[in-house]
């Protein structure tokens, strides 16, 4: 078997297999990521949420996605038709190619990069091509408007998420994700994790993953109420279904992020039993879903920003904020001389 992996070919299968167990299980997450979110949202509205397809509504998200795919894709009259069919491809590509730097455990990533952090900088940042595209492409001032709104606001609030991160790695010392989580492994289990020396940091990076997904109570690209669903308002059956999954995705994608940066990725509470009877994948996954919960649990709470408070926040807040946390934390690490070696 080892000398069949060492060909070209089984190379190749191993690379494929690899790829496989990490999209599977993420398609899955974000098929009952929204069976989720529609029972906590449930829960939070005082009502039951899905609970006719299957037992306790679990077939539900396979309906939806059935439903979607037997429908119709409609292209509109004067929409650039290949623009208009990438776009969707473009966003939900993006939201899976991100995954190869995840560390799911000591050794365990597909990519074990020393710019890990560069490339997911990177990856997320494309995200806005694929909404700009199809609000160009669709041909209608509602989804122009909405996918101008996107851009501006993922642009703003990537800015602040690249400042918080590079505090990370001026205590780390290192861009590899992998060295990000062994940095967080001391005695003190949680205690060592970034969340809590760098928590105003921690909390500016989660409010600005939840803009950069376009998520609640930061979705004025999508504002129903002015924009009739915004740059996907032209989009019907699979491809609306892949801006879906996309942003579903993104979403996962963005806790792991923050468990990596900030929660330890896959190190335990305590290396202590009983703690250290679950393994690190399962762990990350615990993680993924604490995060997640908040980005739910935010939509069912606060009300939309309007778009002039958006971008004071990610401008006149978080920006300085975040660029004065760089300088503070280059200058602790200098004065008490803590500077990290670089790998």
């Amino acid at each position: 078997m080892a000398e069949f992996f060492a060909t070209p070919f089984g190379q190749f299968l191993w690379i494929v297999g690899a790829i496989l167990a990490i999209v599977v299980p993420v398609l899955l997450g974000v098929a009952y990521l929204t069976y989720a979110e529609r029972k906590v949202i449930g829960a939070a509205h005082r009502r039951k949420g899905p609970n006719v397809v299957g037992p306790f509504g679990l077939l539900q998200p396979i309906a939806d996605g059935v439903k979607l795919f037997l429908k119709e894709t409609v292209v509109p009259t004067g929409a650039s038709r290949a623009v208009f069919l990438f776009a969707p491809m473009l966003t939900f590509i993006l939201s899976l190619i991100a995954w190869a730097v995840i560390p799911f455990d000591d050794g365990l990533v597909l990519a074990d990069i020393n710019v890990g952090v560069l490339y997911l900088f990177a990856v997320s940042s494309l995200g806005v091509y694929g909404i700009l595209m199809a609000g160009w492409a669709s041909n209608s001032r509602y989804a122009f408007l909405g996918g101008l709104r996107s851009a501006a606001q993922m642009v703003s609030y990537e800015v602040s998420m690249g400042f918080v991160i590079i505090t990370v790695l001026l205590l780390v010392g290192s861009l590899n994700l992998s060295d990000i989580v062994l940095a967080q492994k001391g005695d003190w289990g949680l205690f060592n994790w970034y969340f809590l020396p760098l928590f105003p940091m921690f909390a500016i990076f989660f409010v600005s993953t939840v803009a950069e997904t376009n998520r609640h109570p930061f979705d004025l690209p999508e504002a129903e109420a002015e924009l009739v669903s915004g740059f996907n308002v032209e989009y019907s059956a699979m491809t609306f279904a892949m801006f879906f999954l996309g942003e579903y995705a993104n979403m996962i994608l963005m806790s792991a992020m923050t468990s990596v940066l900030f929660l330890g990725g896959w190190l335990p509470p305590f290396d202590v039993a009983p703690f250290t009877w679950l393994p690190g994948p399962v762990w990350l996954a615990l993680k993924i879903c604490f995060v997640l919960f908040f980005f739910i649990w935010i939509r069912a709470t606060f009300p939309r920003y309007r778009y002039d408070q958006l971008m004071r926040l990610g401008w006149k807040i978080f920006l300085p904020a975040s660029l004065a946390a760089v300088v503070i934390v280059a200058g602790v690490l200098v004065a008490f001389d803590m500077v990290p070696a670089a790998s």
